[in-house]
């Protein structure tokens, strides 16, 4: 099944490479993206029930990753939230958790994990 993904980064780089990896590998859908936490929230108020996965940065244009996650703590059971920062330490993946985030990666060194957690996903839901 292919996942309905929002991405939100800033940087415009690491969001094009990252959604290309994910449609290739993971069989994603990008539905867009957004680079700060406003527009980000915004889009998500918008767009309640029209996704699968939100991949979330923390450190944003304006505002924070961690804003994303909470503005998203009603979402539906099937929606999956993830984070994909450069500062997955464990003190940062513990607030995400409580924030209601599924998963947390690592940009460095995790996108593998992040692939493969993106294809359970889809198996699941297909």
């Amino acid at each position: 099944m292919e996942l309905r993904t929002f991405i939100v980064e800033d940087n415009a780089t690491i969001r094009e490479n990252l959604i290309g990896t994910l449609e290739e590998l993971a069989s994603v859908v990008p539905l867009g993206w957004a680079e700060g936490e406003k527009e980000a929230c915004t889009w998500f108020e918008e767009n309640r029930g029209g996704w699968d996965l939100a991949i979330v940065d923390l450190f944003l244009k304006q505002g924070s990753g961690l804003g994303v996650l909470e503005s998203c703590q009603q979402r539906g059971r099937n929606q999956r939230l993830v984070v994909l920062s450069n500062y997955a330490t464990e003190d940062i993946r513990k607030r995400c958790a409580q924030l209601g985030a599924d998963a947390v990666f690592d940009k460095s060194n995790e996108i593998d994990a992040l692939v493969e957690y993106c294809l359970a996903l889809g198996e699941r839901s297909a």
